[in-house]
């Protein structure tokens, strides 16, 4: 990973300078330029195809970007990798979520709280720490109950708070969620934002996408809106979202 240590005026938990990807020539993101408070509850809002998901990709690796910076608390990067991510403060959920579906529900965290690599950490010798940790994680998401099921087994909405617990074994200072409330059940809904609550009151970065804008209203402490792959405003979200350019770039009017 490409890094070197910049000043910067105020400390946020993450910003992009000049980001651009194009995909077969189109530019899903062009020169964005962003940040993300390190205190507090972020959501990345916009309509479809404003390049929401492609940013996340972006900041945690999963894809690389074609030009600009990501600076993460006060380290930039040219390129990340996303095994690396962690190691810099940073972790996230998918859309869809990724678990190991053979694995049982106890074991997928303890993956994490290992040493991060599969076999290894199946041959790894537990310390009771780990255990504690992975007991106090589950019960934390709700799923103490279901630890001795296989991730295969379980329904979308466990699927979602195991993915959670994962991120959450990780115990980094960035969180970004793509899309976490995203056909849950009211009960598991409630759950969801409970969590990102208490990440943000133990002091972590959380950064969410949604497309649900009374969840936005309700849990943000800070917006950000893209549109067609370019940065539109951030601020606070009622002055945002009342804005003349967010309601016609939601509208199309």
């Amino acid at each position: 990973m490409t890094t070197q240590n910049i000043d910067l005026n105020e400390y946020y938990g993450v910003q992009t300078i000049g980001i651009t990807k194009q995909f077969d020539g189109v530019k899903a993101l062009d020169d964005v330029s962003l940040t993300i408070p390190i205190f507090g509850i972020t959501s990345i809002v916009g309509p479809n195809g404003s390049g929401k998901s492609t940013l996340v990709n972006l900041i945690t690796g999963v894809l690389p970007y074609d030009e600009g910076t990501v600076v993460i608390e006060t380290n930039a990067f040219k390129v990340i990798h996303a095994h690396e991510t962690p190691d810099h403060g940073i972790t996230r959920t998918f859309q869809e979520v990724r678990l190991f579906d053979q694995m049982t529900v106890w074991d997928n965290i303890m993956v994490v709280l290992t040493n991060r690599k599969l076999f290894p950490s199946m041959a790894e010798r537990s310390k009771s720490e780990h255990h504690e940790k992975a007991e106090e994680i589950l019960k934390q998401v709700g799923m103490w109950e279901k630890r001795e099921a296989m991730a295969e087994d379980l329904s979308y909405g466990q699927r979602k708070l195991l993915e959670i617990g994962r991120a959450m074994a990780l115990d980094v200072q960035v969180y970004i969620l793509d899309e976490p409330f995203a056909g849950l059940f009211p009960q598991m809904l409630e759950r969801v934002k409970d969590l990102l609550r208490e990440l943000r009151d133990n002091g972590r970065t959380v950064v969410f996408i949604s497309h649900n804008m009374d969840i936005v209203r309700e849990l943000s402490d800070h917006i950000i809106v893209l549109e067609s792959g370019k940065f539109l405003l951030a601020g606070e979200v009622e002055d945002i979202l009342n804005r003349p350019e967010v309601i016609r770039a939601y509208l199309g009017t």
